[in-house]
């Protein structure tokens, strides 16, 4: 091949290797909370499927991903835990205007090894005794919204004192699934959507609505976005089509659109 030839091959291939990236655009930066890993997954599929460019998508516990954004991380989409987290970034005027509105709900419940013979059944007034000197998994009680829902329904059915010091305080609400899952604690408070992501657990007791307030899943488009499709992925997390997946996974969908 003589050398005007082979540098007309090395073109092509450039040429080649930058249509193909042209073609191959990457979707938009998606941050969410650990909860809601499998789920925001398949309605990524779903979006997919439209022709879009899958969205890239980041899980961690709401303190992080809102410290964050804070911090000046590049995303497109924030969900959070709750709304506390959710009004310090709009304190902070990096939420798009009027495009936040609260998604989701969800419940918590104590979980117990899939093994263990344990029980708790509907009487969480004998916790702290069957505890003994075991420890209580949950998301951190003073900053993870998991942590700090549980911290409330125990108050207010008169246990926290008794339990405060057997907390296993965990980053984030799968990682406090993790250690009853690993047989650490021999009692998990997480969501009922972590339970029904795994089956190394059980329910071992249904924590009682109004034990704490409501919990609420936010969602915003950030203000610093420039992806063509947040828009648009932020619509598709609020239709109906995606209502069905967020159902399937025990999240419930609130009258705010």
């Amino acid at each position: 091949m003589t050398l005007p030839a082979r540098l007309l091959a090395i073109l092509a291939l450039l040429l080649a290797a930058c249509s193909d990236n042209q073609a191959a655009p990457t979707g938009p930066v998606i941050l969410g909370p650990s909860s809601l890993q499998e789920a925001l997954g398949e309605v990524a599929d779903g979006w997919a499927a439209k022709g879009h460019s899958r969205p890239q998508l980041s899980f961690a516990g709401s303190p992080a991903t809102a410290r964050q954004v804070s911090a000046g991380a590049p995303a497109d989409v924030i969900l959070l835990a709750d709304e506390l987290w959710m009004d310090r970034l709009e304190i902070e005027n990096l939420l798009a205007a009027g495009t936040r509105r609260a998604l989701l709900g969800n419940t918590l419940v104590l979980v117990a090894p899939a093994g263990s013979n344990t029980g708790v059944a509907d009487d969480l007034a004998n916790l702290p005794a069957l505890l003994g000197n075991d420890r209580l998994a949950m998301a951190d009680p003073d900053t993870v919204p998991a942590g700090r829902y549980g911290r409330m329904a125990l108050e207010s059915m008169g246990l926290w004192d008794k339990l405060a010091r057997k907390v296993a305080p965990a980053e984030n609400v799968r990682a406090a699934l993790a250690l009853v899952e690993a047989g650490e604690a021999p009692f998990g408070v997480v969501y009922s959507t972590d339970l029904a992501a795994s089956d190394k657990v059980r329910m071992a007791a249904a924590i009682p609505e109004g034990s704490q307030p409501p919990i609420r899943y936010p969602v915003a488009m950030l203000a610093s976005s420039s992806h063509p499709d947040a828009s648009g992925f932020l619509a598709f997390i609020a239709s109906a089509e995606a209502e069905v997946i967020f159902a399937r996974y025990g999240f419930t969908r609130l009258a705010e659109r």
